[in-house]
């Protein structure tokens, strides 16, 4: 079977620079930032701190738990897209270090990755064309 793949045509927007509290989840503040700068879509372009615990999604929709205090985040890239009942949801994708260097990597469970102490993180505004399906 053919994989489908979505195209879409549009432009960038506004940047927003923000920090995240501690205790917050990482997944749901990128969405509730999102909504209060009234970006629709976004792209999140950078981001320094560290989690409590990380989990990430395995293959088989079970959570890999990295175990802090304090995991790393390495990187982190992902998109903010606005669902048809108006809600947003964030796809967070990333690498993290565990206290003793081992790197782990891939999809961020939402409602599981506690913030450590701060975190930062810049959102990229995307504006599509209209008539985009």
């Amino acid at each position: 079977m053919a994989e489908m793949r979505m195209i879409e045509s549009g432009r960038m927007g506004r940047v927003a620079y923000a920090r995240i509290a501690p205790n917050e989840d990482l997944v749901s503040s990128v969405e509730k930032l999102c909504l209060a700068e009234g970006f629709g879509n976004a792209f999140v372009r950078g981001a320094l701190g560290s989690l409590v615990d990380a989990c990430l999604e395995r293959a088989d929709g079970s959570c890999q738990v990295i175990r802090g205090p304090a995991a790393e985040i390495v990187s982190l890239a992902g998109e903010v897209r606005s669902q048809p009942d108006g809600s947003l949801r964030a796809a967070l994708t990333g690498v993290v270090a565990d206290t003793h260097g081992h790197l782990y990597g891939g999809p961020f469970v939402a409602g599981a990755n506690a913030v450590c102490v701060t975190f930062e993180v810049t959102l990229e505004e995307w504006l599509p064309s209209p008539g985009n399906n």
